[in-house]
């Protein structure tokens, strides 16, 4: 039995290598399509079991272009396949009806096991962006030496962690699953909780007030 995939997004190497990367398999058929294409039309009359749209495309987003889709089809299997931060839209996605989300960093064993888990109307939500949505921003709370309060989410507490092993903006920024934007942004945010200016400082501040220890 085949089951036939609609992938859609802007960029040929991503496409070309998803297409291989499910093909493999044997039983999936990959259609690709582009922002250029007709795709609501492709995707509503098309017998698709699975859609895989991307987050950030020219003239139509994966948002819009689920809205419109479900909207005319609402059995639409329909996964956004990002490199992007998924957080800030992932309530508006859900109550679309959207049934998951795959970061572009996936292997080809988490891509598969999420396109099956799909065909089976099973949810897909990455661990990372689960822990996003558990964390409520009280994870650590303390004052520094002039009674300053710090308040640290569990995610940024990652984040340091992540920048204490010295790895770069771009390797954490897939590792969290979010853009290098997000990142920078979320960055500057600690620096500021923390009263730093450097990566540096920021790390040797953490660990001297316990929010992180170091590796052994």
């Amino acid at each position: 039995m085949k089951y036939h995939v609609l992938l859609v997004d802007d960029h040929p190497a991503v496409t070309a290598g998803t297409k291989l990367m499910l093909e493999q398999e044997g039983d999936f058929e990959v259609k690709v399509c582009g922002p250029q294409d007709d795709i609501v039309n492709i995707a509503v009359n098309g017998q698709f079991d699975v859609m895989l749209f991307d987050l950030r495309m020219p003239g139509l987003s994966g948002i819009e272009l689920s809205k419109q889709v479900l909207a005319r089809r609402s059995d639409a299997k329909i996964l956004i396949y990002t490199g992007f931060d998924i957080l800030p839209h992932f309530t508006q996605l859900i109550r679309l009806g959207v049934i998951g989300f795959i970061p572009k960093t996936s292997t080809q064993e988490r891509l598969i096991q999420s396109v099956r888990l799909a065909l089976n109307k099973e949810t897909v939500i990455p661990h990372s962006l689960l822990r996003m949505l558990c964390d409520d921003g009280t994870s650590f709370r303390r004052k520094d030496a002039v009674g300053a309060p710090i308040h640290l989410t569990n995610r940024e507490i990652d984040i340091l962690k992540e920048v204490a092993q010295g790895k770069s903006n771009k390797l954490i920024s897939e590792n969290m699953h979010m853009s290098q934007r997000s990142l920078e942004y979320a960055l500057t945010q600690v620096f500021h909780k923390l009263s730093v200016q450097s990566r540096v400082e920021a790390v040797n501040r953490a660990r001297a007030l316990g929010i992180i220890f170091d590796e052994t």
